[in-house]
């Protein structure tokens, strides 16, 4: 009997071990699985990152940004910005977010901080605002008046006016960055041969697009982060601050030019995913 108790008792702890080792494998893959869905999740959260360029820039100048947001898993869409006028570029602006699915943080860099400010206004999707060497006017105010409002800025002995006409006959000023003082001005802290491509793609803003006064500011009710450039001729860097400051936004001082976004690209990326990741 004890032998035949012997052969149960070790029948009766295999079984046993067999349903607990299952359970374990059971265990193991529910956590297994657990951990897969919430990268799935985590993957899927990551917001578009959506890239508004400024004057005298095209989309190519978040290149470097793109990449090290890429590398991170962040979607990304640089728009191109007609430089007309912040009503009508915020619109242009608009038409792409409104075909991004979930939610979005909007990028502007220098004049393309007035248009996010205005297309960001009244979208729940857009869960973050990431200003770059850029302006973020108050309605009634336009980002003429303020750069004028502190000194430092030497772009408008740099600009070239180019006069234009519209097919319905009326007229107006575009202004580019005379390719001689475009890198002193405007990327002193960007290779030569870099520079001088940039010079030669740069693309012209309407003087009026300067002059016209904001509407909305979507800063007002929306979280702001905001890259700082201590070295910009465009935007004098007090009024960077004052606007920053305002805004309440997070604020990241880079020594650099007001092509921060083209000389310190990362630096740029990390501000931009620390938004993303603040607001997810």
């Amino acid at each position: 009997m004890a032998d035949i108790k012997g052969v149960r008792g070790q029948r009766i702890l295999a079984n046993a071990l067999s349903v607990v080792t299952a359970g374990v494998a059971v265990g193991v893959l529910a956590v297994v699985g657990t951990a897969s869905a919430a990268t799935s999740v985590e993957k899927q959260a990551k917001p578009t990152i959506v890239l508004e360029h400024g004057a005298f820039a095209d989309a190519a100048s978040w290149n470097g940004v793109i990449k090290e947001l890429r590398r991170d898993g962040y979607p990304v869409i640089a728009a191109a910005n007609p430089l007309r006028g912040p009503a009508n570029d915020a619109a242009a602006l608009r038409s792409v977010l409104d075909h991004v699915e979930g939610p979005k943080i909007l990028v502007g860099h220098s004049y393309g901080g007035s248009v996010i400010s205005t297309a960001g206004a009244n979208d729940p999707q857009v869960k973050a605002l990431v200003y770059v060497a850029a302006f973020l006017p108050a309605p009634g105010e336009s980002a003429l008046e303020l750069t004028n409002k502190y000194p430092g800025s030497t772009l408008p002995n740099a600009l070239d006016a180019v006069p234009f006409t519209l097919p319905g006959g009326a007229t107006g000023t575009d202004l580019y960055i005379r390719t001689a003082k475009f890198r002193q001005q405007f990327a002193a802290d960007v290779p030569a041969d870099t520079a001088a491509l940039m010079a030669a793609t740069q693309r012209p803003i309407a003087q009026a697009a300067l002059e016209e006064k904001a509407e909305v500011a979507a800063w007002q009710n929306k979280p702001v982060w905001s890259v700082v450039a201590t070295q910009d001729l465009n935007i004098p860097v007090e009024a960077q601050r004052f606007m920053s400051r305002r805004a309440h936004a997070h604020i990241t001082e880079v020594r650099a030019s007001h092509s921060v976004a083209v000389s310190h690209p990362k630096t740029v990326a990390d501000v931009i995913e620390d938004a993303a990741r603040a607001t997810r």
